[in-house]
């Protein structure tokens, strides 16, 4: 006898897993566009600081929140991952297993991507002086 999740249960996961898929693309498209916004509007208004904050200090916040969003959605990818594997060993042959599996990998690599473009870009951000012209 198996027991069927509910309808509150299952949208949860489903939520989850595509956190766990697509975390990453959006938190890397957030950091894009606040990093560069950021970095754009203090140097065209001849500034080095943000609301009272370095530069380096704002564009770092706008680098940092980013990237602990897609290292949560690559732990949540992996989890998504390891139970289904669980259940692929425990002998359920269901599609909705393999397609959520299938998710998961893609999850995992798309996260990893996007965590070392969005590293990478922190790490610009420290080594190149701002407002260069």
């Amino acid at each position: 006898m198996s027991v069927q999740p509910g309808p509150r249960v299952r949208l949860a996961g489903g939520l989850l897993l595509w956190y766990g898929v697509l975390g990453g693309a959006v938190a890397w498209a957030v950091h894009l566009l606040a990093a560069w916004s950021l970095d754009e509007l203090a140097c065209a208004a001849g500034s080095d600081r943000v609301s009272g904050l370095p530069l380096w200090q704002a564009v770092g916040i706008a680098v940092v929140v980013p990237a602990v969003a897609t290292a949560g959605s690559l732990l949540v990818a992996a989890l998504v991952w390891r139970r289904t594997a669980q259940a692929q060993s425990a002998g359920d042959e269901d599609r909705a297993i393999g397609r959520s599996r299938m998710l998961a990998v893609v999850g995992l690599w798309a996260n990893l991507l996007f965590l070392t473009i969005i590293v990478l870009g922190g790490v610009a951000v420290l080594v190149f002086p701002p407002c260069q012209g």
